[in-house]
């Protein structure tokens, strides 16, 4: 099933969140989008020069506070705009030759209701909090933030298109808070090699402050944001007194160790598994700085045991199933690499596939290989990467570069069958990869352009693997954007990408038939299979118009992506040959009434033509969301969908039609402030009683003590599709369906799971991650048919008008003789596609910084699998049979040591 509308996790997936805080609406909109309006603030803060360093400790008791210049004038965003704060911030800043120095008073009047919770780093927890941002650069546009909490958790991370943030970036830092009888204060201290800055005599920098009184919902700042405005860091007052430093040679050596005992399930017989097996390893990371403006980080033989599992899924469709990211080298400052976001602040996306044009996980992708029929495999489950370097940085002034290039290993598997025969394959060629950024601002922002290339080279020995792989593949795109006005009201952005890949001809031809293309579509007008082609070239664009300053908000776009177009060497594309485009808009309230803090009401139109302009997807969308005066939230959206033209259900046979259908979903949460925090989401998709489906979901997320946080979040799906594609079948009597008979069969299906969290903080430095995802998925197949012909919405059920179906329950195959014994259609065998499956996975990671950016990983993961093709749900039974699954557990220890030499 399609859903109405895919833009709702589309959108969210390809931004970072914003710096400045806002009411989220999380399924409907990424970044409010809101105007511009003067706020008061100062213009200038002051920092001192230290006689000697300031001991870290929170208190505030060196005499040095006492003297520097105080810099208060606070004033509320959240929750009454404008308004002076409940309680009174003062702050300090302060230099020496190595580091920049901020001290903090967070005066409060009722000292004992200070919500100090303890968290792993950069864990959202709702507790008082004071943050500082840093433009170093002055450019405006970019920096970086470091904040504490009233228990002493810290977090950080960068700035970037002037109001977005990205938290994967880990400093090497010191803060401490301290509480007492007149509220609570901190202390921190960031060295210059974590930040970047041009060498100066004298040094402007740009700065802001944070506080947050979690019990109010209450955030004050230095200069804030309106909710009817937008731009965050070109709003920071000027940092100034800072002179005669020099950025610091910037060198940091991180060598890891590991060992990693698994322990699996043993086959009899199987040679290559006696149930257990013990692996070393050892590696380092690096980051050099080029000057003071570029870093090289470096990894060499990398490793990411320590990461979260991916969840378990049931994929039905045509299309590779998206995981994020989760490898620290690759997610840390991965928004340099971002394509086509600058300037606007909010994309919208309705069934755009939105190709990422840089999807790191590419770079040492999994790996699948099986045994002989009666035999065994041995293998790696991902290709190795030898190492990979990263360059981030600027160069002449305003470019922002990022390079990334990283080398993957040949894999090889061994396989033994049944007579005892041993040999070895190669699995995966060595490998190349490359991803090259460049983005260059005017006029303060007013103005962007950019380019982004990427590359995959492999080195194809093997002829399996020539035919199975692409040679090489290069891709090369522009992006931009430019404000319409002086005051920032409309924007308009583009990007224009080419592709080319090369091969050989069963390699492209391959691709050509890949669910992304389906060149072989035989009622395609405009596209056509070329078996003697060795490469594919295509090209794609997008451009958007926006009106983001006022209460009313307009959000627009059109795009295409060309038939050839691919990226999937490095990038993430789920089907090509669209044209794309709607239309939107909506209203906010931002100032709180006498029912509602927030309100906000939108809506648009959408369609996508395939290459042949036929209409594959239109229709009509409208949401909404309400904040309560208690700080509770509600939102809801709506759609209606036409009919239209099916290109993809066939997978590459003739086209469908699609009826119309309905949409409607509702989700609500509770104050993020309880203890007890509840929220929930219900929708339904339908067209008729024999097509429609609904889903359900909840969270609840208790904390029982300030360093503890426990959250269960079950969802429930359930879906009933009357023509869920089962295969195609050569058949040169199926004239009406040009020589294939394309079947069918009416699916239920239903899917139960959960995320289970336990977060145990013991101190700042100190910390326990416990995560499972246990999943029930079962569909039953029956109602058997084929396409009845091409454009239609018509099917001829097996076993009427003629035609027969039997069940061969020894050999769990189904036979079909589409005409009956008499005719000459040639009988049809296919397995009973039913499925159980039950899926338990989890981890548990203990991680404790020993020392400023050295860290020690105890780390255990255990995933259980089973599946029977009975169909059958039975959540009682399910649910033993998961528990009963034989386990696979890898235990694994990982220390790591930050040298700066």
């Amino acid at each position: 099933m399609i859903p109405a509308v895919i833009w709702l996790a589309a959108a969210a997936s390809a931004l970072p969140a914003t710096a400045v805080d806002s009411p989220t609406v999380p399924q409907l909109r990424v970044a409010r989008v809101a105007a511009d309006s003067p706020v008061g603030g100062p213009q200038r803060v002051r920092a001192i020069r230290l006689a000697r360093p300031v001991v870290i400790d929170g208190a505030l008791g060196d005499a040095i506070w006492r003297g520097a210049d105080r810099v208060a004038g606070f004033l509320q965003r959240d929750p009454n705009e404008g308004t002076q704060p409940t309680e009174s911030t003062v702050v300090y800043v302060a230099y020496d030759d190595a580091a920049l120095y901020v001290g903090a008073r967070m005066y409060d009047a009722h000292a004992d209701s200070i919500v100090a919770r303890l968290a792993r780093r950069d864990a959202q927890t709702n507790s008082d909090a004071f943050t500082v941002f840093i433009d170093p650069y002055h450019d405006r546009r970019s920096g970086a933030y470091f904040g504490i909490n009233a228990a002493g958790t810290l977090s950080d991370g960068t700035l970037f298109n002037d109001e977005w943030d990205d938290n994967s970036w880990d400093g090497v830092w010191e803060g401490r808070a301290t509480r007492d009888s007149l509220g609570w204060t901190a202390e921190l201290r960031i060295p210059y090699s974590q930040l970047r800055f041009i060498q100066k005599p004298e040094y402007v920098w740009g700065i802001n402050f944070k506080r947050e009184i979690a019990r109010k919902n209450e955030r004050d700042y230095l200069v804030y944001t309106p909710k009817n405005g937008s731009g965050f860091v070109s709003r920071f007052p000027d940092l100034v007194g800072i002179e005669r430093i020099v950025p610091p040679r910037r060198v940091e050596i991180m060598p890891y160790l590991t060992t990693r005992a698994a322990f699996t399930p043993e086959a009899p017989g199987d040679p290559f598994n006696d149930g257990s097996e013990l692996s070393p390893g050892m590696g380092a990371d690096a980051k050099i700085g080029l000057g003071s403006n570029l870093t090289l980080n470096a990894t060499v033989n990398p490793d990411f045991g320590q990461v979260e599992v991916d969840p378990a899924v049931v994929n039905l469709s045509d299309v590779e199933t998206f995981f994020n990211e989760k490898r620290p080298f690759f997610i840390e400052g991965s928004s340099i690499f971002d394509f086509g976001f600058g300037g606007q602040r909010n994309f919208w996306s309705f069934n755009w596939p939105g190709p990422r044009f840089f999807y790191s996980r590419r770079i040492g992708r999994s790996l699948s290989f099986g045994p002989p029929p009666q035999g065994y495999a041995d293998g790696p489950t991902g290709a190795h990467i030898l190492g990979a370097l990263k360059l981030t940085g600027k160069l002449a002034g305003s470019w922002n570069v990022g390079g990334l290039t990283a080398v993957t290993a040949r894999e090889r598997a061994t396989f033994v069958d049944s007579l005892r025969r041993r040999w070895t394959e190669e699995i995966e060629p060595p490998a190349v990869y490359g991803v090259y950024r460049a983005q260059k601002e005017f006029a303060e922002g007013r103005q962007g352009l950019g380019f982004l290339t990427t590359a995959a080279a492999r080195d194809l020995h093997d002829p399996v693997l020539r035919d199975a792989r692409n040679s090489h593949s290069l891709l090369f795109g522009v992006d931009g954007w430019t404000f319409l006005d002086s005051r920032k009201t409309w924007v308009t952005t583009g990007w224009v990408q080419g592709s080319r890949i090369a091969g050989t001809s069963d390699r492209v031809l391959a691709v050509q038939q890949s669910s992304t293309h389906y060149f072989q579509q035989p009622d395609a007008r405009r596209v056509s299979v070329d078996s003697a082609a060795t490469s594919l070239s295509g090209v794609a664009a997008r451009f958007t118009l926006a009106k983001q300053r006022g209460n009313s908000f307009v959000n627009s776009a059109i795009g295409f992506i060309s038939p050839a177009f691919d990226l999937n060497d490095l990038g993430f594309l789920s089907r090509a040959g669209i044209v794309n485009m709607h239309l939107g808009g909506g209203y906010s309230w931002t100032k709180p009434g006498k029912v509602f803090r927030y309100a906000e009401a939108g809506g648009a139109v959408f369609r996508n033509y395939d290459w042949d302009g036929n209409i594959n997807w239109s229709g009509i969308f409208h949401f909404g969301s309400v904040q309560l005066l208690n700080y509770s939230w509600l939102n809801w959206n709506l759609a209606y969908n036409p009919w239209t033209v099916n290109n993809r259900r066939t997978r590459g046979g003739p086209l469908t039609l699609t009826p119309p259908g309905y949409q409607a979903g509702v989700d609500a949460s509770t104050d993020g402030r309880k203890a007890w925090v509840f929220s929930a989401n219900t929708g339904t998709y339908y067209r008729d009683g024999d097509d429609h489906e609904w889903w359900a979901g909840a969270s609840v997320q208790y904390r029982p003590a300030p360093n503890v946080s426990v959250s269960v979040g079950p969802n429930l799906s359930f879906s009933e599709t009357p023509a869920q594609y089962v295969g195609a079948f050569d058949d040169t009597t199926a004239t009406a369906t040009y020589g294939t008979r394309y079947v069918f069969a009416h699916l239920r299906q239903t899917e139960l799971g959960a995320g289970i969290r336990l977060n145990w903080t013991y101190s700042p430095a100190l910390s326990l991650q416990w995560y499972v995802q246990p999943l029930i998925s079962a569909g039953r197949y029956n109602e058997f048919k084929q396409l009845a012909r091409p454009r239609s919405d018509a099917f001829d059920r097996y076993g009427e008008n003629g035609s027969t179906i039997s069940f061969d329950d020894s050999t769990r195959t189904y036979r079909v003789d589409p005409d009956g014994a008499a005719g000459p259609a040639p009988q049809l065998k296919f397995d009973k596609p039913d499925f159980s499956l039950k899926s338990l996975r989890g981890n548990a990671v203990l991680r404790w910084e020993y020392l400023p950016g050295s860290t020690l990983y105890l780390v255990w993961t255990q995933s259980r699998s089973l599946s029977d093709p009975t169909g059958d749900f039975a959540f009682g039974r399910s649910v033993r049979r998961m528990f009963q699954a034989p386990a696979e557990n890898i235990f694994m220890i990982k220390v790591t040591y930050w040298w700066n030499p």
